[in-house]
């Protein structure tokens, strides 16, 4: 292959996304994200990780080895996409029609005849970005060893924070302002049973099976996120205080996932 891929896109998935375009008959652009996962045999949520939850980059690295990938990407792609650009930056309030069709350069009536409306786009922001696939794969590879899974969620936790578009902390930051928002009232009924709904029947299992002490499982979220949560309210603030060193991301993962161990987890586990 001639031209250079983009940093974060190896060969692999390149040539997996052009090895499905042509089995499926279509434009490298127009090759559904989960087709390509399945061609180079990794999930979903494990590619777009790797595209940092853009497709973008990928489209970019088959061009560059001169393939062309074809023309401008779905309307639905561009509008989450655009949605979730416009969340990171300005929060749900963000989030109108009007301004995710001028971000992804298509019509309002396209919005409503691909999505139906402005909770269904929300709906489909929330499947793409959020980290409940991560966090059930993290369990998942963890194959019943309690410390590794712990730390896996810390770590899918940090990259949550941290990765780009950053929805995650717009949403937390508006419903601390806004707790009784309309749209993280809507953010709560939808994604809250699809994150909080795993992680309850993951930590019910692990006291069933007596590695965890038997805490209601909310208490037991509550203490898994909540340093680490208030490690990235505090950070941006306690970087500009005097003589204050604070502790990079992987200590501090490291740090939260042993005292929650610690804390919790059964003698002999």
């Amino acid at each position: 292959m001639t031209g250079a891929t983009d940093a974060a896109v190896t060969p692999d998935l390149v040539e997996a996304a052009v090895r499905a375009a042509e089995r499926l008959g279509k434009d490298v652009a127009d090759v559904p994200v989960v087709a390509i996962a399945r061609e180079a045999g990794i999930s979903r949520s494990t590619l777009l990780r790797r595209l940092g939850g853009t497709r973008h980059a990928l489209d970019d690295a088959v061009r560059a080895t001169g393939v062309d990938p074809g023309g401008q990407s779905p309307v639905r792609e561009r509008a989450i996409e655009a949605g979730a650009v416009l969340i990171s930056g300005q929060g749900l309030a963000g989030l109108t029609l009007e301004a995710v069709a001028a971000v992804a350069q298509c019509s309002v009536h396209s919005l409503y005849v691909t999505f139906g409306g402005r909770d269904e786009l929300l709906h489909a922001i929330f499947d793409r970005y959020s980290p409940a696939l991560d966090l059930e794969e993290a369990i998942a590879e963890a194959d019943g060893d309690l410390a590794r899974a712990v730390h896996g969620f810390y770590r899918v936790l940090a990259a949550t924070f941290t990765r780009e578009p950053r929805i995650v902390p717009a949403i937390i930051a508006q419903s601390l302002a806004l707790q009784t928002d309309e749209g993280i009232v809507e953010m709560a009924r939808y994604l809250g049973p699809r994150l909080f709904g795993g992680l309850d029947g993951w930590l019910r299992g692990e006291v069933d099976a007596g590695r965890l002490r038997d805490f209601p499982t909310s208490l037991l979220i509550h203490q898994m996120t909540g340093p680490l949560l208030h490690y990235f309210l505090f950070r941006p603030v306690g970087e500009h205080i005097p003589g204050l060193r604070l502790a990079d991301l992987d200590q501090a993962c490291t740090v939260f996932a042993e005292s929650f161990l610690r804390s919790f987890a059964l003698p002999g586990d």
